[in-house]
């Protein structure tokens, strides 16, 4: 009917009137003229169907609204496309790259290689784009394409993923590296005393088996600080339950750690009382006796050592160790807890450290709910801090 509406209802209602008025007495090729004129009204004034584009148009922004109210709450970052366009952005993509994107060219936005080569695809795909919202991120990148026009671009943050890939490469290389020093050193000497034989001057002989069992020592410290570490690793997310007495847990690992020939340096401030902590004993002992022994070993030598407890915010204690040294410059502050880190690592090692001591205290505090803090100020010495909650605290 030239492309317009049949109104239906209109006209049974005409029909049903005209019934009526028959029914009622009126003179029925008046009221058939009557409903004739009706129902031709009805159907002249029936606005036509809108053009196929129109329609087309409409279902995209029902398609539209739908996909925005669908992706806004996903935790992934997700973009709708118009062409290169970007025209909806959730509210983790508005997070990740910037709510200033929705409107712009996915090109310009994204302004990377990798993405641009992606979005220039016709079949869409997946690739892994680096430094695209920071200098370290890792992100892949995976555009569906919806129809000729339209496509949605999801990205996932692999940053964790790769740091943690990283970690592990660089701990095996530094791990070989620091186990393999000592080793040397052990073959070199060996070896020596081996061809030497019964020739071997016996002073040199003596400063040989000396130094081969000093490094055999270290490589024990080292295999003993890697196992610890590990152990730390595999329960950090296992909350310990015991109720320990800080205090009288600190008064022997100090001992422990600073050993009768150096304990005469360390000075106490405890408090006259219990304090009890939730934690593990074996743990928080490794934890002050490595706090300890690095404090003599790096701070001035004959200067005391102060090791004290005092109360903390919110259902908290603090346990300090205090040295007396040269101090760390702030640039290495940041980096103390990683492993085999070191300010001075000709130093360090004269000291029989294996780089592992802060970052074993690092995870046991980690384990324990707590935090741990390192001051350093140049030529007044290093604090580090560590604050526990208290065993009453939720």
């Amino acid at each position: 009917m030239n492309g317009r509406y049949l109104p239906v209802s209109g006209i049974a209602l005409a029909v049903v009137s005209g019934v009526l008025l028959i029914v009622a007495g009126m003179d029925f090729w008046l009221v058939l003229a009557a409903v004739g004129v009706w129902i031709v009204s009805l159907w002249v004034s029936a606005p036509p169907p809108p053009p196929p584009s129109a329609r087309r148009e409409e279902g995209l922004q029902l398609t539209r609204s739908g996909i925005r109210d669908i992706i806004e709450n996903s935790g992934l970052p997700v973009m709708m496309l118009d062409t290169n366009r970007i025209i909806i952005a959730n509210a983790a993509a508005r997070d990740a790259i910037g709510a200033h994107v929705i409107g712009q060219d996915a090109r310009v936005a994204l302004r990377h290689p990798m993405a641009v080569d992606l979005l220039g695809r016709e079949g869409g795909g997946s690739v892994t784009v680096q430094g695209l919202t920071g200098p370290r991120s890792n992100w892949q990148m995976t555009r569906q394409i919806i129809d000729e026009r339209y496509s949605l671009v999801e990205l996932i943050n692999r940053t964790a993923e790769a740091d943690i890939s990283r970690a592990h490469t660089d701990f095996v290389a530094n791990a070989s590296h620091e186990l393999r020093t000592p080793l040397a050193s052990i073959i070199g000497y060996m070896e020596t005393l081996q061809d030497e034989g019964d020739e071997i001057d016996p002073e040199h002989a003596r400063r040989f088996y000396a130094t081969v069992l000093r490094e055999a020592r270290r490589l024990e410290h080292l295999v003993e600080d890697l196992m610890s570490l590990s152990r730390v690793e595999a329960e950090k997310h296992d909350q310990p339950r015991e109720v320990v007495d800080l205090v009288s847990l600190v008064r022997q690992a100090a001992r422990d750690g600073a050993g009768s020939e150096r304990f005469e340096r360390v000075e106490f401030e405890l408090p006259q009382g219990k304090v009890d902590v939730r934690g593990e004993g074996r743990q928080l002992e490794q934890l002050v006796r490595n706090l300890v022994d690095n404090a003599l070993k790096y701070g001035a030598p004959g200067e005391p050592v102060t090791v004290s407890i005092e109360d903390g915010p919110r259902d908290t204690t603090l346990l300090r160790v205090r040295d007396r040294g040269e101090g760390i410059a702030a640039e290495h502050l940041p980096h103390l807890t990683r492993r085999f880190y070191r300010t001075d690592p000709g130093r360090s090692r004269a000291a029989g450290g294996t780089g592992l001591g802060l970052a074993i205290v690092k995870h046991i505090v980690e384990r324990h709910r707590g935090r741990l803090d390192i001051d350093s100020r140049a030529g007044e010495g290093t604090v580090v801090t560590v604050r526990l909650p208290l065993a009453g605290a939720a």
